[in-house]
């Protein structure tokens, strides 16, 4: 009988607690601080500040670009030639990127045949022992045929199978032959989706159109939201001379920021464009500076014979980089938030 009536106390019996008081003004300072401090932290830095109410999604993008521009070249190795957008722009299309010719070294009329290899001390030879027949060093030019031949009047080299004349790179002009490429423009086109929150938006906004887009050029202060921008003003925005960068080339970075706070307006929801130089742009230190390589035009003569003109191609590539975070209430976070600044503003 004793047990249970402990059990039914246990159950039945009504409880409250007891409340103290200490009427000491200095406590109840402390203890209002103490709250005071609490619901600054939740208000003030958790929803103001780090905006924790908010659910998050990650950006998904997709990039085009139109390069259009117009260069003419008068060197002694080509007849003067003018350059377009199929000649200058190395692939047509990139992922994200695209390359804009600005030097070049131009080996013209070569074509597979025996010729002397370039001087280097494992080229070097006396008499044909020096010279190792089918021998390839892929830091040379061809394959060797295993005889030394004169390269000058004082100088003898193995000589190789390859495309004849070999390229001499080590003439770079001083002054990039494409230096009218600054004036080139460049359309970017960009199309971002936030999955989790159904949310796609284009850099071509709707309010821009096509007569628009055929006078403006971008411009922090007069045209922030335009998608065509010029070469020269895109360097220079990152800090760099374009004639100075062209000689050798580089890598630039469009970075394009789509952070949006969809708090009260989607329609907020806007890019913006900051630009990078992101390849060391200090040649003494850089034991290979610059962006280049290599690529080929090739040809027939009239007997069959074919024939190319090498070029080596100096010249900037353009790194369209885009990221940037969708923030948009979460109706639960915010519940509770509210509730338990209440209960603390109450206690």
């Amino acid at each position: 009988m004793g047990c249970c009536q402990d059990c039914l106390h246990y159950v039945f019996d009504y409880e409250t607690p007891r409340t103290l008081v200490i009427p000491h003004i200095g406590v109840g300072c402390v203890f209002r601080f103490t709250q005071i401090l609490v619901v600054l932290y939740v208000v003030g830095y958790v929803c103001v500040v780090q905006k924790a109410y908010q659910e998050k999604d990650s950006v998904i993008s997709s990039v085009t670009s139109k390069v259009k521009g117009f260069a003419l070249t008068n060197v002694s190795d080509m007849e003067p030639q003018l350059w377009d957008v199929a000649d200058y722009v190395i692939p047509p299309q990139g992922e994200g990127s695209f390359f804009v010719l600005t030097n070049m070294v131009v080996t013209p009329k070569q074509r597979q045949w025996r010729c002397p290899e370039l001087p280097s001390p494992s080229t070097t030879c006396v008499d044909d022992c020096d010279c190792i027949v089918g021998h390839s060093d892929p830091r040379g030019s061809g394959i060797q045929t295993g005889l030394c031949v004169n390269y000058s009047s004082t100088l003898q080299t193995c000589e190789v199978f390859s495309w004849c004349p070999l390229e001499l790179d080590t003439k770079l002009p001083e002054r990039p032959l494409l230096a009218a490429a600054e004036n080139f423009t460049v359309l970017i086109k960009n199309s971002i989706t936030y999955p989790k929150f159904k949310v796609h938006r284009r850099n071509i906004m709707p309010q821009i159109n096509s007569s628009y887009l055929k006078r403006c050029e971008f411009n922090h202060v007069t045209d922030p939201y335009c998608p065509i921008f010029r070469l020269k003003h895109i360097v220079s925005e990152a800090g760099e001379e374009f004639q100075d960068l062209a000689v050798m080339g580089g890598v630039i970075g469009i970075i394009i920021d789509w952070s949006c706070d969809l708090d009260w307006w989607a329609g907020k929801c806007k890019p913006k464009y900051t630009f990078r130089r992101l390849d060391n742009k200090h040649p003494n230190r850089n034991a290979a500076p610059g962006y280049n390589f290599r690529f080929a035009k090739y040809y027939k003569t009239s007997a069959g014979e074919e024939t190319r003109t090498l070029i080596k191609a100096y010249g900037i590539r353009f790194d369209v980089i885009v990221f940037g975070t969708v923030r948009i209430k979460s109706v639960f976070f915010t519940n509770v938030l509210i509730r338990v600044s209440v209960l603390l503003c109450l206690c």
